[in-house]
C-alpha cells in the first residue's frame, strides 16, 4: 500500500513527458481557496477519501511567488480498521507557469512512516531530493500533486478522438512518465448533478496495484474548471472507481446539464 493511495488518487488526475515543453493556457484553471474533495470506492464500498486545496502562499522561490497545492488521503470505514492510511503531501508551485520548486510528503500508513523532501531546479534540469539527486529529460517535471494542476490547464483544444498528451513527473526515486488518451465526450451523472466531461484513458504501469489488462478511464468537467469527476480502474483484486464529492470555490461554472 506504500505510495499506492496517493498514486491510486492522482494518477486519475494526470498525464506523461514529451521532450519538448507542453502549451497551456494563459492562465491557471484554478484559483487559491478551490477544494475538491473525492471518494475511493472498492467495488461497493468506500475505501478512502481525499481532499485536493489551493492556497496562497507566503513562500517564494527563486524571487517568485508560489501557490501551495495540500493533498491529504485517509482510509475510512472498514479498510481504516484493518489498515489506516494518513497520508499528506505539499507541493509550491510557480503562480505563472505552474512548475514545481518543492514537494514533501508525510506517509503514515499502518506501521509504516516516512518524511521526502524534493526541490525542483528546473532550468538545471535535476531534481534534488531525500533519496538523492535526479537529473531531468526538460525544463518542465513535476511531482505528482503539480501534474494534476498543471494537466488541468494544458491547453487541449485541438485534440481529437486518439490523441495523446505526455508528461513528466518525479516519485520516490525515479523519473517516470503517464500518456493520456483522448476518448471523446460524454455526460456524467455525479453528486453536483450531470455534468458535461472529457473522457480520456490513461496509461498505467502493471504492478503490485495495477493488472496487466487493467483499463482505467477518466472524466474531465467539459468546461473552463477542467475538474476530474470520476475515473474507474480495474485492479489486481476487484476495481477501484473515484467519485467527486464537492468542489468549492471552482473559477468558472460547472457545466452541468439542465
Amino acid at each position: 500500500m506504500r505510495r499506492s493511495l496517493l498514486f491510486v488518487i492522482v494518477v486519475f488526475l494526470s498525464f506523461k513527458g514529451l521532450a519538448q515543453e507542453l502549451p497551456f493556457v494563459k492562465e491557471p484553471v484554478f484559483q487559491a481557496g478551490e477544494v475538491l474533495k473525492y471518494k475511493l470506492k472498492y467495488g461497493f464500498i468506500t475505501a478512502a477519501e481525499g481532499q485536493i486545496r489551493v492556497q496562497e502562499s507566503d513562500l517564494k522561490f527563486d524571487g517568485k511567488p508560489t501557490y501551495k497545492l495540500l493533498v491529504d488521503g485517509a482510509t475510512s470505514g472498514t479498510f481504516d480498521i484493518f489498515y489506516k492510511i494518513r497520508d499528506h503531501y505539499d507541493s509550491f508551485i510557480d503562480k505563472d507557469n505552474l512548475k514545481p520548486y518543492f514537494y514533501q510528503e508525510n506517509i503514515r500508513e499502518g506501521g509504516y512512516r516516512r518524511q521526502d523532501k524534493a526541490r525542483f531546479q528546473q532550468e538545471e534540469k535535476k531534481v534534488v531530493a531525500t533519496q538523492g539527486t535526479f537529473k531531468t529529460p526538460n525544463t518542465q517535471t513535476f511531482d505528482l500533486v503539480s501534474a494534476y494542476y498543471f494537466a488541468r490547464s494544458l491547453d487541449i483544444s485541438k485534440m481529437k478522438s486518439g490523441d495523446f498528451v505526455k508528461l513528466n513527473y518525479f516519485l520516490g526515486d525515479e523519473i517516470s512518465q503517464l500518456e493520456i488518451q483522448f476518448v471523446g465526450r460524454e455526460v456524467v451523472k455525479t453528486k453536483l448533478g450531470k455534468i458535461k466531461c472529457l473522457k480520456f484513458s490513461p496509461s498505467i504501469k502493471p504492478g503490485r496495484v495495477f493488472r496487466k489488462d487493467s483499463k482505467l478511464y477518466l472524466w474531465i468537467t467539459d468546461d473552463g474548471n477542467r475538474v476530474p469527476v470520476k475515473a474507474q480502474v480495474e485492479i489486481i483484486v476487484g476495481s477501484v472507481t473515484m467519485e467527486i464529492k464537492s468542489a468549492d470555490r471552482l473559477k468558472y461554472p460547472l457545466a452541468i446539464v439542465q
